[in-house]
């Protein structure tokens, strides 16, 4: 087992990489507290990582950039899942040198111009090849539109009697698009044992579920929504995404945002409907060795 107080990298330029998650924080907190809805994967990530065994987080790494002093970006790497960054492009292409020598870089996600920096630099130190997975867009709710009139049925909390039905969903969802990475049980565990996943019941029957994250810097994130095949185009996913909104901001977030497929208008179109705004984008590249 490794020692998670490593600190496993100190760059020349300004990253500095430890396994230490209590480390990070402490150096990084504040700076992505300035804008929560920007650094929104790594506030819940590490806010569900406090709860949990740290065993579960052996493999993870942190990273911070500091520029004239202090903190000007981070990174969290949650192999298999490509890094996050949120950082200036030119400590991306530092970054991907870095990382490159620390193990098997698969991809990254990141504002388009920062991961086409670091895959840029992937490129040239490893003769790779990569390609855009997914375009992503980040939304923050302004005012709270539910949609009228709302389709037959109610929402409800979901218990841990639903964990097998819910489960299921996450794998489809999973299974629709594997951009979204493989499914973690325990982050669909983490949902349901603080009330962060919603389902839309008609005649007692599950029709739609929408989770919610952890509430993180008084954000919390909508993730992810799902609704089976045969139930869809019945606006259940829109008044069940309305539902788990609500219920964040009735548990104290004062933000809340999501990320969407650029690719699917259906989805993009329906939370624009719903009273979220756009922020920002993403980029999801996969990369292959040489």
């Amino acid at each position: 087992m490794r020692d998670a107080t490593d600190v496993v990298h100190t760059g020349p330029m300004g990253w500095t990489l430890t396994r230490d998650l209590d480390t990070f924080l402490a150096d990084a907190g504040a700076y992505m507290h300035a804008d929560p809805a920007v650094h929104t994967v790594a506030l819940t990530v590490t806010a569900t990582m406090r709860a949990r065994d740290p065993a579960d987080r052996e493999d993870v790494l942190f990273g911070r950039w500091t520029h004239g002093g202090r903190v000007a970006g981070i990174a969290l790497w949650t192999p298999p899942r490509p890094p996050l960054l949120g950082c200036a492009p030119d400590a991306a292409r530092e970054l991907a040198d870095v990382l490159t020598a620390h193990g098997d870089v698969r991809g990254v996600h990141a504002a388009p111009e920062t991961a086409e920096a670091f895959a840029g630099a992937w490129r040239r130190r490893t003769g790779g090849t990569t390609r855009v997975a997914m375009r992503q867009r980040l939304y923050r709710l302004g005012a709270l539109a539910v949609p009228d009139p709302l389709p037959p049925g109610a929402a409800r909390i979901a218990t841990a009697a639903d964990h097998g039905l819910a489960l299921d969903w996450f794998v489809a969802f999973h299974e629709e698009d594997d951009e979204h990475g493989p499914v973690d049980p325990a982050a669909l565990d983490d949902r349901i044992a603080t009330g962060g996943l919603a389902l839309w019941e008609t005649a007692g029957t599950p029709v739609a579920m929408a989770a919610r994250t952890r509430i993180a810097a008084a954000m919390a994130r909508v993730a992810p929504v799902y609704t089976p095949p045969e139930h869809r185009r019945r606006g259940y996913g829109a008044a069940v995404t309305a539902a788990v909104t609500r219920s964040a901001l009735d548990a104290g977030a004062r933000e809340v945002v999501l990320l969407t497929d650029l690719a699917n208008p259906t989805s993009n179109g329906v939370y624009r409907r719903l009273g979220y705004r756009p922020v920002e984008d993403r980029t999801i590249f996969t990369f292959a060795p040489a």
